[in-house]
């Protein structure tokens, strides 16, 4: 069985998604210190003048904050017309924008329920299936930090590989996975490219971006893009 560990984020890339779609398992780390001025909130969307940022405004984000004891802020609604505004012209808006409406307008304020449900509805409309867990609710050793951690939560759920993205291959160490005959694995996204309007390509946006200018079949083609080692 296959596992990732990941940080909830705003709409995260497509390589996020791929990660998602590479495990049978998956944990959306929460129980860990919230980054002030991170990305869990932001992210970056089209506009006809480049990279826009994207910022979920949030309540009680302090450093010494867990990311499930963060708030949700009040500007979903102007996200929304932000996205609108820069979409609504792209072929698929009229499919993606009632799933941002579902995610942005939705009542929950605790920061990571909210991020959690964004999660799952993008899954669900990318057919992306995997078992789903709050590390938060998992039996685990507390006290331990970092790789120690993610070891714990892999033998709470008896798997025997752990997939990160390649960001993080500078966080785990092969021999340390290898001793708890665990495999360590890392997915490395290919490069792709779309039409976005009659502009130069913008790589690496939004899951957003992705789904507003390709088809939803499109979309469950470039989630195989990806090579794992």
């Amino acid at each position: 069985m296959k596992l990732a560990i990941m940080q909830p984020y705003l709409f995260p890339y497509l390589g996020y998604f791929q990660l998602i779609k590479a495990v049978d398992m998956f944990v959306i780390y929460d129980d860990v210190q919230y980054i002030k001025r991170g990305w869990i909130n932001r992210n970056h969307i089209f506009s006809q003048n480049g990279k826009q940022r994207i910022t979920l405004q949030v309540l009680g984000g302090s450093l010494n904050s867990l990311i499930n004891q963060v708030k949700v802020g009040s500007n979903g609604e102007k996200l929304l017309k932000t996205l609108q505004h820069n979409y609504s012209k792209s072929p698929y808006f009229k499919d993606i924008f009632p799933l941002l409406e579902r995610i942005l307008l939705q009542k929950e304020k605790n920061l990571v329920h909210f991020l959690d449900y964004a999660l799952k509805q993008t899954c669900e409309y990318l057919n992306v299936h995997p078992k789903w867990y709050f590390s938060s609710s998992l039996t685990k050793d507390n006290t331990l930090q970092g790789q120690d951690k993610i070891l714990s939560i892999c033998k709470t759920l008896g798997v025997n590989e752990y997939i990160n993205l390649p960001g993080g291959r500078g966080l785990y160490n092969h021999e340390k996975f290898h001793q708890k005959d665990l495999r360590l694995s890392f997915i490395q996204p290919r490069a792709v490219e779309y039409q976005q309007f009659n502009t130069s390509f913008i790589p690496n946006l939004s899951i957003i971006d992705v789904m507003m200018f390709n088809s939803q079949k499109q979309c469950g083609r470039f989630l195989k893009e990806y090579d794992v080692n």
